[in-house]
């Protein structure tokens, strides 16, 4: 990055903590990708998988929402893109998904078609899947093993590993370039072991991190979500990410989060903390604004 120039980032993960992460990075970065998940198999997404057998593309319409010119609104392409239909054999569906999948079935290719949305939308950056194939995830928990994102999410057993299947399924070749480019790495908050750790656990994205020289950076989430990661405290987060051999420089912890565990914790586990109030007021979210702030400072120091 020469100086006086806008910062090179990639944010990695999906569902909505990738999409507000993106919403932040847009605000300090000058060239940003997001790398999503596609292992979801819940709603329209998931039906569109039964039938079609393509990749899950409901995050990545979701980030390709949060890059885009304008926010979501009934009259731009941005809203329109998120339109759910509320009747007939598409009631559920999400018009992005539909002109997702139409576009990749026309071009063959998954980047072309996020590209082509990309530009309709004029997004900031690109929105790259973390696989070109589909993907299932397989979770080893307390009680046995769990199949399924959907699955996954809502078990009460303790998960203790998440893989892909097929394990060796790659990644387009867009995504190790967007990763050796980047001066910044960041490692999304939302769904721990349904969207961040899929997204990790893509065999590529990870040996792309082990070459890049890049600070990668952990937004760690505010609270557990129900049940998937009840009783894990920050520390646990950390380390489930870890576990896949993925490098952690740096951890952002909101002081008023209701994980368990302190920032002397993760410093003592060998990471840089930095405690900053990154959360809405009104909600249990990040709040854009405050996390840009966060994360430019970060690039700074």
């Amino acid at each position: 990055m020469s100086s006086g120039s806008r910062p090179v980032v990639v944010a990695i993960g999906g569902g909505h903590g990738l999409a507000t992460t993106l919403r932040a990075v847009r605000q300090y970065a000058g060239g940003i990708t997001g790398i999503v998940t596609v292992a979801d198999d819940g709603g329209s997404t998931g039906r569109l998988r039964r039938d079609l057998g393509v990749l899950g593309v409901g995050d990545l319409r979701k980030c390709l929402a949060a890059l885009a010119a304008t926010e979501p609104d009934p009259t731009a392409w941005t809203g329109a893109f998120e339109y759910r239909f509320e009747t007939g054999d598409l009631r559920g569906h999400a018009l992005g998904n539909l002109i997702l999948v139409g576009l990749a079935e026309a071009t063959g290719d998954w980047v072309q078609a996020l590209d082509l949305a990309g530009r309709t939308l004029g997004i900031a950056g690109r929105v790259l899947p973390a696989t070109s194939e589909p993907v299932v995830l397989r979770a080893e928990v307390d009680g046995g093993a769990v199949v399924g994102q959907v699955a996954i999410q809502n078990t009460p057993e303790r998960i203790r590993r998440v893989s892909l299947e097929p394990g060796d399924a790659p990644s387009p070749p867009e995504v190790a370039e967007a990763i050796a480019a980047a001066d910044q790495v960041v490692l999304a908050p939302g769904s721990l072991f349904t969207s961040l750790v899929p997204a990790l656990a893509a065999r590529e994205v990870g040996a792309a991190l082990a070459r890049s020289s890049a600070p990668v950076v952990m937004v760690m989430n505010l609270g557990a979500q129900v049940p998937e990661t009840v009783g894990l405290n920050a520390l646990d987060h950390l380390e489930a990410v870890r576990d896949l051999g993925i490098r952690v420089d740096h951890v952002v912890l909101d002081p008023a989060g209701h994980l368990a565990g302190d920032a002397d914790t993760l410093v003592a586990a060998g990471v840089t903390v930095t405690v900053s109030s990154v959360a809405r007021p009104d909600v249990m979210a990040h709040a854009p604004a405050k996390l840009a702030l966060t994360l430019a400072a970060l690039l700074q120091s």
